[in-house]
């Protein structure tokens, strides 16, 4: 699991943008809403991968997240 923040993006933009491209990934305080506070920060976007992810599920992700940046440039 990794929590990341890109750019100036909100995470529920990043969301909704990665979403529309087929990737899901998780957006908010993550029951950390004080951590978020102090640092802060609207929230975070968070990625997770398990036993059933493979190389082409993280090159999906990585080229979502460059899209996402181009939008916001």
């Amino acid at each position: 699991v990794q929590s990341f923040l890109l750019d100036d993006i909100h995470p529920h933009d990043l969301g909704t943008i990665l979403d529309h491209q087929g990737v899901a990934i998780r957006t908010g305080h993550h029951c950390a809403m004080p951590v978020m506070e102090y640092f802060g920060i609207p929230g975070t976007a968070r990625a997770s991968l398990g036993l059933y992810n493979n190389e082409d599920d993280i090159d999906r992700l990585v080229a979502a997240l460059a899209t996402a940046k181009k939008l916001f440039a």
